[in-house]
């Protein structure tokens, strides 16, 4: 669908068509209202980092400023990403991408909210240890396993690694422990059930997803399967590491009061919420953006006592109002990384799980927890450190790594990166 230089056409459920005007001093550009369209870089506290598309090089990202809408359907998810690939043909397959998360987070709702139910035989324990030592929930299996083929199915996946996968994913031959498939073109990792330890208890949680390029110069043995690949071979599977400055995109969906879809293409943050009369994701937030200075802290400050020095001096300064900003900081902890990394971006904060005595790297994984939900930050105009690191430049070392995740309102951010400065960190 193009928009034309008058006005641009919706149809509501009604059948009626719905018109509103570009502004009548924008000159049309490329056939396209340029009212409607803005070319935006992506910026971050530290360093100026480009989207990296499917060739490799960077390049601006276009988006559709939708200022008007018709009110029955508003502008959905579907028609959001049509746009973004009628601006950038080069993400014309992120369409489909987007499409199967769409779909998978409809249906993982679902299951979360009947959950509850007696009939249900989703609670509980699997019965398994995934590869962190963890308990498995049935929800992680059942989630993992959901999205998982929701992906394979668009035929643009390559690798894909999982919270509740021991190594990469194969796709194509479950019988692989892993694969490469020379016609795909993206990397997908994700965490199925983010904070599915309190789902028993009607604890928000969500799903985390992050999107690579990966190598297509990379060529695999079918037969490959763990010591009896080649060194070049077990390169092409390790697809999955790459820092998150390589990320294309990055996805969120919250399973609480509503449903919630946030994704960042490189080019802003924009948040969809589910109309469930329509069925549809529709864009309830665009362009969303991070207060700069905030008042709330989002820790477990149970641990507080494990913390090392400089966080505990700048968390002790928030409480008591003497930091920069002479604001008294109140408490908001839910303990799901999704659900409080939301509220964090509509309402400014700093949510953090930091390294500490017990868990010198953190609890969450850098992988698809990290540097996915960093880069949806960021690119709200926030910022992700582990104190003394830029998130989104660690390139992991192995799949489940974890990491000391401390995010949110930038200049509170920066208070914390210049506590450890000062302490010779």
């Amino acid at each position: 669908m193009k928009l034309s230089v008058s006005a641009l056409l919706l149809v509501g459920i009604t059948g009626v068509a719905t018109a509103f005007q570009a502004p009548h001093h924008v000159p049309a550009v490329g056939g396209v209202a340029s009212g409607f369209v803005k070319t935006k870089t992506t910026t971050t506290t530290t360093t100026s980092t480009s989207l990296h598309v499917a060739t490799g090089t960077p390049s601006k990202l276009k988006v559709p400023v939708l200022d008007e809408v018709c009110e029955t359907t508003g502008v959905t998810l579907k028609r959001y990403m049509n746009e973004v690939a009628i601006l950038n043909p080069e993400m014309t397959e992120l369409v489909t991408l987007f499409g199967a998360i769409d779909t998978a987070c409809k249906a993982i709702s679902n299951l979360v909210k009947r959950s509850q139910l007696p009939s249900s035989e989703t609670l509980g324990y699997q019965g398994e240890i995934n590869v962190q030592g963890e308990d498995q929930k049935k929800l992680d299996v059942i989630t993992n396993d959901l999205l998982k083929r929701a992906l394979r199915f668009t035929g643009r996946i390559g690798v894909l690694a999982s919270e509740e996968e021991d190594v990469p994913v194969d796709l194509v031959n479950t019988e692989k422990e892993a694969v490469y498939t020379e016609t795909d073109k993206y990397v997908c990792v994700f965490d199925p059930l983010d904070g599915s330890s309190n789902v028993d208890a009607g604890i928000p949680t969500g799903t985390i997803i992050g999107i690579y390029e990966h190598d297509e110069n990379c060529s695999i043995d079918e037969e490959c399967v763990g010591v009896d690949c080649s060194a070049a071979e077990l390169k092409c599977l390790t697809n999955t590491l790459q820092p998150g400055t390589n990320l294309v995109a990055a996805a969120y969906c919250l399973y609480s009061s509503s449903t919630f879809l946030v994704l960042t293409l490189g080019a802003g943050t924009y948040g969809f919420t589910l109309d469930e009369n329509l069925g549809e994701f529709v864009l309830s937030h665009p362009d969303m953006k991070i207060p700069e200075t905030s008042s709330i802290i989002s820790f477990n400050e149970a641990n507080t006592h494990m913390w090392d020095e400089p966080l505990q001096e700048v968390v002790g300064k928030w409480k008591t109002g003497k930091g920069k900003s002479g604001k008294s900081f109140s408490s908001r902890y839910i303990g799901s990384m999704v659900g409080d990394v939301h509220r964090t971006l509509l309402y400014g904060g700093v949510f953090g799980y930091p390294g500490d005595t017990k868990n010198p790297n953190g609890k969450l994984r850098l992988l698809y927890e990290g540097a996915p939900m960093s880069f949806i930050m960021e690119q709200a105009g926030g910022a992700s450190t582990t104190g003394t690191q830029r998130v989104m430049e660690i390139t992991p070392e192995f799949v489940h790594q974890r990491v000391p995740i401390i995010m949110g309102s930038k200049n509170d951010i920066e208070e914390v990166i210049e506590a450890y400065k000062a302490a010779g960190k």
